[in-house]
């Protein structure tokens, strides 16, 4: 049967999501039956309804599916809603910004009986499957750490598409829109998910900023898993050359890199990358499980680790701002790109030697914030917000 789906969120990246509905309704897997945006939507060659307000949509269009695309500290309020008019989520990442709000969430699913996916679509890659066997047939040996690497740019205009853009809250509300909670999380989901089963167990955090920001367009942030064993990410949105995310595995016998974004991987012995096509789609995923059980790829329990160690950002430091001589600046508002010097250098050798970047001779780098997480008596993990000197 073909599952009736409502995507809310239409605007913005919103439009990716609306792209992809609109293939598998042309493949006969779901049919769109309604948007919501509280701005006007572009008309699309679908015969979806128009709604600006998601309960009077949720009435009206009672779809079996919806995929939500709001701003982050909207999500837990409009996902509860959905669930409890009947209906599975797709929700965008990051999925929800503290574990109070991950339980919450949680126990809406086991009231309602429902299912929420999220949009963590590189979980999907067989690229991603390709490395998690290698590592399980020995081919890097014994893991011993992962780290990820991203150099992307951002100008101005990025920092003012939305009210939240940039904000650390809104409306007394966590936003934490910086680079590790929102363009860079897929990459440390991935070093998490690679590890599946190794909980966090604390959280070593630096940010920076170069902008009138709130939250950090550059960090590096050390995770520490309960086998002793570290994930470093190291991230800028004021790169030089462009790094598209890299994950790396440390291992006794070599390390595997996973370049993320192309689905490209390289094994211990290969001369070069090889692209390993294939993902699964999540709202396809998700119409599956609806229908016959398909265990999901990305369902909410599962990013119960990564919402851990985000919602160590609610409580951490500023981010040091960096000015003067440390950066370049190039082009006018809004197209306006501020550079980083060295910042490239700085996050691969953090990368390679699963060091923060105040370990490293980097003259800019300030110590960092330094948190224990534990696990409740339910095995469940909570942020003690124990700071470490």
């Amino acid at each position: 049967m073909t599952a009736r789906v409502a995507l809310i969120g239409a605007n913005g990246h919103g439009r990716w999501h609306r792209r992809h509905i609109a293939a598998l309704h042309e493949a006969g897997t779901v049919e769109l039956v309604a948007l919501v945006d509280v701005r006007p939507i572009e008309p699309g060659p679908d015969a979806a309804r128009h709604f600006t307000d998601h309960r009077e949509m949720l009435r009206e269009a009672a779809p079996d599916a919806v995929v939500i695309c709001t701003p982050p500290h909207t999500h837990r309020p409009i996902a509860t809603d959905a669930l409890r008019a009947g209906a599975d989520v797709l929700l965008e990442k990051p999925p929800v910004l503290s574990l109070d709000e991950h339980r919450a969430l949680s126990e809406v699913l086991r009231e309602t009986g429902r299912a929420c996916q999220v949009g963590f679509q590189a979980l999907g890659s067989a690229a991603l499957d390709e490395l998690r066997r290698s590592i399980a047939y020995g081919v890097i040996g014994t893991v011993v750490g992962i780290s990820t690497v991203g150099s992307w740019q951002r100008d101005d205009a990025y920092y003012r598409r939305s009210p939240w853009a940039g904000r650390r809250t809104v409306d007394g509300r966590p936003s934490l829109d910086g680079a590790l909670a929102n363009p860079f999380a897929h990459a440390w989901m991935q070093c998490l998910a690679i590890m599946d089963g190794d909980r966090p167990v604390g959280v070593e955090l630096e940010r920076y900023r170069c902008r009138d920001i709130e939250v950090d367009d550059t960090a590096c942030l050390r995770i520490t898993l309960a086998s002793g064993r570290p994930v470093v990410v190291a991230v800028s949105l004021c790169g030089e050359e462009f790094i598209p995310g890299e994950v790396v595995v440390h291992g006794t016998a070599g390390r595997a890199v996973l370049e993320y974004p192309t689905d490209r991987l390289r094994l211990p012995g290969d001369t070069d990358f090889r692209e390993i096509p294939g993902r699964v789609n999540l709202l396809e995923n998700l119409v599956r499980h609806r229908a016959d059980g398909t265990p999901l790829i990305a369902p909410l329990a599962r990013t119960e680790p990564f919402t851990a160690v985000l919602g160590v950002l609610n409580s951490a430091p500023e981010p040091a701002f960096l000015d003067g001589d440390l950066v370049v600046e190039e082009g006018e508002a809004p197209a306006r790109k501020v550079t980083i010097k060295g910042v490239n250098a700085a996050l691969r050798q953090a990368a390679d030697k699963l060091a923060l970047l105040s370990e490293l001779p980097v003259p800019w780098a300030v110590g960092p914030h330094r948190v224990r997480l534990a696990a409740t008596s339910e095995n469940e993990l909570q942020t003690t917000e124990t700071t470490v000197p």
